[in-house]
């Protein structure tokens, strides 16, 4: 039975099923929806598309037909291929296709998730061997801040540590600039419901305070953040796919990622081993520095984002 688990899990999060779809010609308002698709962690970009309008009772697995070749397996129930590139195992390795929908990862199978305007999809190709579930995605930004949840508008909450006033007025203003409304602040290690979208916004030796954050101390397997900072906040550990170590931030680093934590909405966490970090990583709450990335380092002196995971390439 343990073994069955993994396999379990996986076909509940990844796209499952063709749906029927439906005969309605286009939803009203609400903007464009928008399919993309990439392998490694969206280091590699297969195809994207855009389409005004939403035809009645489209799916994710039919927007994704409309665009791409799908071949399936389990009766025509799982997502085995997309243009030739399948499930199963590389290098030894599980690999598989994920979607996300506004940046969060789908709890439901491809075939009933249905789309409304203005939705963003994501369909990744990743090894899951280090982590079996990552919740949420930074890389659609800005959602899922201005979407609406199955037709309902999730509150977003930011919560401050004491010595990062500045830093979230920055983030309200770039979060609030793309569209989203922040309903509420906060200070970090507030109690927060099921139905909150949070930012947390500090220095990692406050944020970590809040037990959702904490959980990426713990590694990919826990948070879903290929990221690790330190006990002491001085150092941020860059990890690959396979939870190995490749780099190493110190003073100056910065990181946006986000995490979950049961039953409750994405929580993102932008925060940094000192104030320039979290400067910059509120900095980087921007649809071009964001886009089509798991999560984000910061390095004082590099303009440019360090995709999270890391390439296995670099050198510390």
């Amino acid at each position: 039975m343990r073994r069955l688990l993994p396999l379990l899990l996986l076909l509940a999060v990844a796209g499952c099923g063709l749906g029927s779809g439906g005969s309605s010609s286009s939803s009203s308002g609400g903007g464009k929806t928008e399919l993309t698709v990439s392998r490694d962690f969206g280091a590699e970009a297969m195809g994207h598309s855009e389409r005004k309008t939403v035809p009645g009772g489209e799916t994710v697995m039919r927007q994704l037909q409309r665009k791409f070749t799908v071949e399936t397996r389990y009766g025509g129930g799982f997502v085995q291929e997309i243009d030739g590139v399948g499930g199963g195992r590389k290098s030894g390795r599980p690999v598989d296709w994920f979607f996300y929908v506004n940046g969060i990862e789908s709890g439901s199978g491809a075939a009933s998730r249905k789309l409304s305007p203005g939705d963003r999809v994501w369909w990744d190709h990743h090894d899951w061997g280090e982590a079996m579930r990552i919740p949420a995605v930074v890389g659609s930004f800005p959602e899922p801040f201005t979407s609406a949840a199955r037709g309902k508008k999730i509150p977003i909450r930011i919560d401050c540590a004491d010595d990062a006033v500045k830093d979230c007025r920055e983030v309200r203003k770039r979060v609030e600039a793309a569209g989203a409304l922040v309903g509420g602040t906060g200070t970090v290690g507030t109690r927060a419901g099921p139905e909150v979208l949070r930012l947390l916004v500090g220095r990692w030796t406050e944020v970590k305070a809040d037990p959702t954050a904490a959980r990426i101390e713990q590694g990919p397997k826990v948070s879903g953040v290929f990221a690790r900072p330190s006990k002491d906040g001085k150092q941020i550990a860059l990890l690959d796919s396979r939870g190995r170590t490749v780099r190493t931030l110190g003073a100056g680093a910065g990181l946006v990622a986000a995490t979950q934590f049961l039953d409750q909405k994405p929580t993102w966490v932008v925060t940094g081993t000192d104030a320039v970090g979290v400067a910059s990583a509120a900095a980087a709450l921007v649809e071009s520095r964001l886009k089509d990335h798991f999560a984000v380092a910061l390095q004082k002196g590099q303009g440019v984002p360090i995709p999270v995971p890391a390439d296995s390439t670099e050198t510390p």
